[in-house]
Order: C-alpha cells, then structure tokens, then sequence
C-alpha cells in the first residue's frame, strides 16, 4: 500500500509540475506579445499596499452587494493558500504517517487555524456551488451572470477544492486518532469528533492505511488539478489564482482607483502617437489581437468568467450583442490561439503582407493559421472575433470596471478597438459620422453656428459676463463656466444653464463664460474612436484656455455637463491643460452649506435621483447631488435598486447619443422604467444627456398615457432654483 502511494503520488506530482513550468513560459510569452504599457510600476509601494487591501478585504468583491458571496470567497480563497501545507504534510505522511511539518507542526495554533480554515472553506465552497446551480443558464438564460462562461471548467474547479478540503478533514481525523485516540484538545478542535466516529478502535496499520490512501488521493486531486489547468492555458476560472494579484498590482491608477475617468492616451509601441507628425509605421488603435498592451492580455488572461460585468452592462441587460465578459474571452481564446504563430514570427506589415517566410510557418498548426487570419472585429460572415455591433453597443458607462473583481479595464480595450475601426478602416455607424463632421466644422456635434451658444444668455434677466467682452481678465472672477455644446444649444439642457447661472448670481458668485470661442471638448470623438479629432479640439481648447487664463494661479472651471466635467479635469492634461474643475452640483452643495443659497419654499413631491454614468462611476461624485435635494423642504427622494456604484446608464455615453438604438430595448426606456418603480413625480439628474435620454422616454410616455402630463425630468440645479426663489 505505500509503495504503490509513493509511486502514484510521486509521478503525478512530477507530471504536473513539469507541465505547469511548461505553461508558465508559454503564459509569460502570450502576455508579453503585447505591446509596452508605460506607468505600470509607479509608485509600487501604494501599488502594493493597494494589493494588499483588495486581497485581505476583499473590497472589490464586495461591491455587488451581497456580503455572503465575498466571505464565501475569501475564506476559499485564504484556504486555497494556507492548506498549501497540508500537501506538504501529505507528502511527508507517503513515508511516515505521523509526519508533521518541522516547528509549526505540532504547534496548536497552526493545527486549530489549519482545521479551522477547512471547515469553514468546506461551508463556503458549498455555499457557492449552491449559488451556481441556483443561477444556471439553462434556467435563467441571458439573465444569468454565467451565461456564455465555460461551466465545466467552474465545477471541475468547485469539485476539486471540495475534495481536497474532505481529504483534509479525514486525514485530520486520522491523525487524531493516531495520535491522541480521538481524546479532544486544541490541536483537533474540529476533528476529534472525526476521530470517534469514524477511526473508534481502528487499529494503528488500518490508520496508516487510511492516511496513505487519503494522503495519496488528496495529492493526486490537487496535482490532476494542475495537470488540467497546464493543459488549458485559457482556464481563467483556475489561472485567476495566480494572475489576479499581478493584475491587481499592475493597474491603470497607482492610487487604487478603478480604470475610469480619463481613458488611455492613444499608444504605439508604448509611446504615444504626435498627431501632427507620426511616424510612418505608426499603429493607430487596436486591428490585431497582439496590438493590445501586455496589460490587455494580461488582463483577458485573468477573467474569472464570474459575469459580475455582464450582470450590471446596460447593452446586455437590454438584449444587445455586447457583454463584457464575452468580449473578453473571446478575446482570450484568440490571443492564445494565435500565440503559435506569432512566437514563430507570424505577422503583417503595415501594408497588410506577411512578415514571416513559409519556412518560418511550418511548424505552425492550420489550426493555428486558420485563427490568426480571422479579423479582430467583423460580422459572424467574417468569422471575426468579436462582432462589430457588439463593439457599437457599448456606451463607456463603466459599469463592467467597477463591479470587475480583479481590476479588468473593458472600456479602454473597447476603446482601442473602435479607435482602429474608425481611424483605420472607416468603418463605423454612418450617423456618427455626421456627428464628427458637425465637430470638425462647426465645433459642436449639432453643427449649430457658433454664435448660437450665446442665444441663452438673452433669455435670462440677469447679466451674463463673458470673456473677452464683458471680462478682460480672468483673475475678475471666481469660476469660468463652461457651458458645453448641450448646454449652450439643446433646448432642454438650456434650462439647466439658466438656473444654474442664475443660482451663481443669486448667490454673488463671480463667474464668466466664454460664449462662441468655447468648442466641444471632443468627448463624443474620442469615445466613438476618432482619437485624432479629439486631439484637435482638447489641444485647441488648452491653448485657449492658457491664454485665457494666462499666469493665473488659480485655474477654476465649473462645468454642467459631466462629459465636459470629465473631459477637462481628467483628459486634458494629457494634451498640456491643467485645470482645477468642479461639477455644478459640487459647487451649489458647497454653496447651500455655507448659507449663500438657502432653499426656503417647499416642494411637496416625490422625486428619484439618476445618477450620470460619467459624474457617478467616472468621478466618483454620488453625495453632492443628493445633499443638494435633501435640503430642499418637502422633497421625498427614493433611490431606484441600481443606483450609485451600481447605477444603470442612460444611455447616450460611448457617443451612442448619436447613434440610433436598432437592437433590443431602448436603454433609456429600461432605466425609465426602474424610475417609474419607485412612483416619483419628478425624476432628477445632473447631466445634460441623461436630461434628453430620460426626457424622451417620459415624453412618449406621455403620449401613450402611461404618465400623467406633469411628470418631468429636471435637473438638481432646478429643483434648487425653485426652492431658492
């Protein structure tokens, strides 16, 4: 019986050793075929300390809301790292059975910690599989956060900690019974009623047997479980074990936060791209799986398919094409598919030639050459891997980032994508493409006459200041207001600007605006793809602005729009202009506070607060807006079940404002209805797009007689204007 343990124990452990350093190479050369991320290792103290806080708390897991699930994990997770020792001590016990670990094996605290992890690891591991079975696909369908993962992988992966944790615990029972004849003590808290039950009277070699067989089967679960993951590089539900603390540790912001806000500069082999004169073999966007940064593939490698990103993406949840989740395993799949050839110099020039020679391809698989011919994105006709309407469907909300459990950047790969796609190819929907001429002529995505951003300013009875005419010197006033293109030209966004501007004069705030000579941020551009537009328009800005501004130590803008918010305090100083920019909703809290603006009249209604994807998960800023309507008398506001972190988009970020929606619900018709659930008669926000998306919905609403004629969709500085007056 030993023998035959040594021999079966030893021989699988070498195996599966052997092919685990095979794949940690093969891994190393797959991520690494991307291309130079720069910023990666900044500040590794925060990034580390940063680690150590995902890890240890478990933050990230916890922002789907449900505490259970990221205890369950943690002590998995703790447990898978812990009872590390007890394959070694199984090891030990192939030659002695009553071997123990040199100076802590004996010692009762590691005994009691090691039981302990095990029980309760074996509570949690079944509470999850529980979980999982209770939120199949084949009964919930798309609704299904494991929909479209690849199940088999996940319950080979529950089964297997499952078997080695009962393993634990008998061979724990065992050597209680070996040791001490089942007596209790600390050593065996958990596992002396083992020993009584199941080894009462067993006689020593009948014990030894037991350990050797169970020792055996524990180390042969756990090294089958290395063979399997070595043999299926794409295993993500396995391999985030190990590549979740290099993702986590390598992320896009040193300071911890979520990949969000400012999306990455636009890179070529690491560097970024001077628009005014790139050079010739310059690669714009992403058209080929190894185009990614290594932190792309590093990142698609890492997915555990647990659809927390599915779950909260607006396109999925209203029958789009787009989920996240398979975005990235689709994306995985082909990256390491591909590997092959591209570790056998496989490529294409800029041209579109081959840059390997046959003999170089040789060796490499048809299999292999069939998945590197196929287009990065395409229709299903085109075999492409990841299919262009989905790519369209995204709207940049940011929810995939935030729920993403070990720090996946979906928006900027997305990005990268659409940016190959429209600088490229020209390929993208054609009523974006009006939207980037109205820009590129008009300097607005409407293509109104510049001069018509300042027909507002007649309409209210107060006097506007504007730069350059009324105010010579910016160092006169306390803000520049930057109205926006939809706060300057849509009617409804209109009325925003006039109660804001009337609220700053109300309250004695000096404040200008900058009237025909502002120019769209160039947001829409850069989030549809056309990075090169959103360069002219953000470096045609700074410069006005520094002009504007001149040696001006204080540089403060207050923005309405959210996506201008963004844009200028986030993005433009990646093109030379640093600002010191706040939301309106920021400043009329501050105002409001210190008794500048005093809400008096009451508003006996209802309400329900939408939060801009872009304010919200972007930059983080939740209190202000609600601060704001709780200290308007009368005012009853409800939050809708997603809101927040988690709220659901509108559905106009990603440029989508103007894109026509052809596929599944409406976005703004689904998040209308959520606001509907909690029976508001306003609906507020704090964005101008999220103003006309909501304000459709409720207006054809209206029509049909679903909604009563006096329900509206207003902004928070109106609903403060009203109460102020």
């Amino acid at each position: 019986m030993q023998i035959a343990a040594i021999i079966t124990s030893l021989g699988i452990a070498a195996v599966g050793l052997a092919l685990f350093a095979q794949v940690l190479v093969r891994m190393y050369k797959t991520i690494t075929m991307g291309q130079p991320v720069p910023g990666r290792t900044s500040n590794p103290w925060a990034r580390t300390k940063n680690l150590v806080v995902e890890f240890g708390a478990h933050t990230r897991m916890a922002r789907r809301g449900k505490r259970s699930i990221g205890a369950a994990h943690w002590f998995v997770m703790v447990s898978f790292g812990l009872l590390f020792f007890t394959l070694i001590t199984a090891f030990g016990q192939l030659f002695s059975p009553s071997f123990q670990i040199p100076v802590i094996g004996h010692w009762w605290p590691y005994q009691f910690v090691t039981e302990l992890f095990t029980v309760v690891g074996l509570v949690a591991i079944v509470y999850l599989m529980a979980l999982r079975l209770a939120n199949l696909p084949r009964t919930k369908g798309r609704k299904s956060r494991f929909f479209g993962s690849v199940m088999w992988q996940a319950y080979y992966v529950e089964y297997t900690i499952l078997g080695v944790l009962l393993c634990i615990l008998v061979l724990r029972g065992a050597e209680c019974a070996l040791e001490n004849g089942s007596r209790f003590s600390m050593e065996y808290f958990f596992s002396a009623p083992i020993a009584k039950g199941l080894f009462q009277g067993a006689s020593v070699s009948t014990l030894h047997n037991v350990i050797w067989a169970v020792a055996t089967l524990k180390i042969v679960i756990s090294f089958a479980w290395m063979i399997t993951i070595s043999l299926n590089s794409t295993m993500g539900v396995a391999w985030h074990r190990f590549l979740a603390f290099l993702n986590i540790w390598f992320k896009k912001k040193d300071d911890g936060g979520t990949a969000l806000g400012a999306l990455n500069p636009m890179l070529s082999g690491g560097k970024p791209i001077d628009f005014e004169d790139p050079d010739e073999d310059a690669v714009f966007g992403v058209g080929k799986v190894e185009d990614f940064g290594w932190k792309g593939l590093l990142d698609f490698s890492t997915c555990t398919e647990c659809g927390r990103c599915q779950e909260q993406c607006p396109a999925w949840n209203t029958e789009k094409p787009l989920s996240p989740k398979l975005m990235v395993l689709a994306l995985r799949d082909h990256a390491h598919a591909k590997a092959p050839y591209i570790f056998a110099g496989g490529g294409l020039d800029l041209a579109g030639e081959e840059k390997a020679t046959e003999e170089m391809l040789k060796g490499v698989p048809h299999d292999v050459l069939a998945e590197a011919a196929r287009p990065l994105v395409g229709s299903p006709e085109d075999n492409a891997v990841f299919a262009a309407e989905a790519l369209w469907s995204c709207t940049t909300c940011g929810a995939c980032v935030e729920q993403c459990p070990v720090d996946i950047e979906h928006v900027d790969h997305i990005v990268d994508m659409r940016r190959y796609q429209v600088m490229i190819e020209s390929a993208f929907p054609s009523e974006a493409g009006t939207m980037l001429k109205n820009i590129e002529n008009k300097g607005n995505p409407w293509g109104m006459p510049a001069k018509k951003r300042l027909d507002w300013v007649s309409e209210v009875d107060f006097e506007v200041p504007i730069f350059g005419e009324d105010v010579e010197d910016l160092s006169e006033i306390d803000y520049l207001y930057w109205v926006g293109c939809a706060g300057s030209l849509e009617d409804r966004a209109k009325k925003t600007t006039k109660a804001f501007a009337e609220l700053l004069h109300i309250a004695g705030v000096k404040f200008a605006i900058l009237g025909g000579e502002e120019s769209c941020t160039g947001d829409p551009a850069r989030r549809l793809g056309n990075e090169f537009l959103f360069q002219m328009q953000a470096q045609q800005n700074v410069e006005m602005l520094n002009e504007a501004f001149g040696d001006k130590p204080s540089k403060k803008i207050v923005a309405t729009c959210p996506h201008c918010f963004n844009s200028l305090a986030n993005e433009y100083p990646q093109v030379g202009g640093t600002y010191d920019v706040i939301h309106h909703t920021q400043l009329l809290d501050t105002l409001v506070a210190e008794g500048r603006l005093t809400p008096v009249t009451p508003i006996d209604q209802n309400i329900t607060y939408h939060d801009p994807c872009y304010l919200g998960r972007h930059n983080k800023v939740y209190t202000p807006p609600r601060e704001i309507i709780a200290k308007v008398p009368g005012l009853r506001n409800t939050e809708m079940h997603r809101c927040k972190e988690k709220g659901f988009c509108c559905g106009a970020g990603g440029a989508r404002m103007w894109m026509e929606e052809r596929i599944g619900k409406r976005i703004n018709t689904e998040r209308v209805d959520e606001a509907l659930s909690t029976n508001p008669d306003v609906i507020s926000t704090a964005c101008p797009y999220c103003l006309v998306m909501l304000g459709d919905s409720i207006t054809a609403r209206k029509q049909s007689g679903e909604v009563p004629e006096s329900m509206e969709v207003v902004d928070v500085s109106q609903l403060l204007l009203r109460s102020v007056k």
